[in-house]
């Protein structure tokens, strides 16, 4: 058997690992993950060291994984130290303006920040009646779909901005998949905690209809978290520098009874830091061998707009949905004779053909959303949640009972309508 494919087994087996084991043996699993992912990680970084001899590939992988885990945990401790609580916020026309709301947050902070400031005070409005469809919707409106309107809101559209797409080319485009995504969410939603919130005993209904009250502590910690997005604008490694002083700095700074009152603990952080260390280490092989394969069929131009969101978005339930948009976007441009590493290139597809990066940007946003590793936020909210004794859906049934009857129509009717 080919050595390529072969070698494609650990990823495929870490894959496994994280969507079975918590429900077949989840005392094994709390126990062992780490050895699990590092032993998996182990076999590639062998194989890229002492087999294909490219140490520089393996420096690309790390300075990926530091750069996303540093993300992801400068904006776990800052939020962390912003204690937001709302009284009477659990009615269920509440909830749905709190989704929108965070939603249109994710457009200006990014999907990990508004999801890592609001997924406490989400969790705590809901105590009373919190069942795990709250945190998945969450995790479909504001750890995803919501940040598709600018690049700060997602890595991917980052990337592709750093590339050479316009700044305000993502609302132009996006707006109106934007506005009917999160409609036709936001309604599901509605009625599905309005049913909730009927079976509630009238005790806690009567509790949740009350004067709304507001409570704030740590304010000051915004300024940290404008510094950490902020920061997602400077060259490596300045951006990861200042990214760890603003943390270090809103850790420090922050009463111990802020992050008391939030039950913060590291334990959320620390699972996603092994997890995915184990996932960006043994995809490595899945995305040169995709790179390998767009190379070979650039000439084949073939593809229509609705290939490439169905093809972004089924690779970005698996893989990182940020080097999935890449490698796209880079097959589109081969296969009309240019290149992603020309700025002017990239303005120009934009420009002449953007039903093309539409349906590259829509793929890889909203189908992040179908797995809890098909974008960073979603594994920490689930992590978060579980912290705060929520039981979740596992990987598979997440699929089964919400990305499969809820997220999948709407996700074919939104290709249908901007995509073919």
């Amino acid at each position: 058997m080919n050595i390529d494919l072969i070698i494609m087994v650990p990823f495929v087996i870490m894959l496994l690992a994280v969507a079975f084991m918590p429900f077949v043996h989840s005392s094994w699993w709390n126990s062992h993950y780490k050895k699990v992912s590092l032993f998996l990680s182990g076999i590639i970084i062998l194989y890229y060291l002492l087999v294909r001899h490219d140490a520089p590939r393996l420096g690309i992988l790390l300075s990926e994984y530091f750069s996303f885990i540093v993300l992801i945990g400068s904006l776990f401790v800052v939020t962390g130290g912003i204690y937001l609580r709302v009284q009477g916020e659990a009615t269920p026309a509440r909830n749905t303006i709190f989704l929108i709301l965070g939603s249109m947050m994710a457009v200006f902070i990014g999907t990990t920040g508004a999801s890592m400031l609001l997924i406490r005070p989400w969790i705590y409005s809901n105590r009373y009646r919190i069942t795990a469809f709250h945190i998945i919707f969450f995790i479909f409106m504001i750890s995803n779909i919501g940040g598709c309107l600018s690049p700060i809101g997602d890595p991917p559209l980052f990337l592709g901005y750093l590339r050479g797409v316009p700044f305000f080319w993502l609302f132009q485009h996006l707006w109106a998949a934007w506005l009917i995504a999160m409609t036709l969410l936001a309604t599901i939603f509605y009625f599905l905690d309005r049913r909730n919130f009927l079976q509630a005993p009238p005790s806690i209904r009567d509790l949740e209809t009350k004067k709304e009250t507001w409570t704030f502590q740590g304010l000051f910690n915004l300024l940290f978290l404008a510094v950490i997005i902020g920061a997602v604008f400077l060259p490596s490694p300045w951006r990861e520098i200042t990214m760890i002083l603003a943390a270090l700095s809103s850790y420090l700074l922050t009463s111990k009874n802020i992050f008391i009152a939030n039950k913060f603990t590291f334990h959320p952080i620390e699972e996603v830091a092994w997890l995915f260390f184990g996932i960006f280490s043994t995809m490595v092989p899945v995305l040169d061998y995709l790179e390998e394969r767009v190379a070979l069929t650039s000439s084949y131009p073939a593809l229509n707009p609705i290939h490439f969101y169905y093809i972004t978005g089924f690779l970005s339930t698996c893989l990182d949905n940020a080097p999935t948009y890449l490698a796209l976007l880079q097959l589109h441009l081969g296969i009309h004779g240019m290149s992603i590493e020309k700025a002017s290139d990239v303005a120009y597809a934009a420009t002449h053909a953007p039903q093309f990066l539409t349906a590259i940007a829509l793929g890889a946003v909203f189908f992040g959303a179908t797995t809890y590793i098909g974008n960073g936020p979603n594994f920490m909210v689930k992590s978060i949640a579980e912290d705060a004794k929520i039981r979740m859906p596992n990987f598979l049934h997440y699929i089964i009972f919400y990305s499969l009857p809820i997220l999948a129509p709407i996700l074919v009717l939104i290709g249908w309508m901007f995509c073919s």
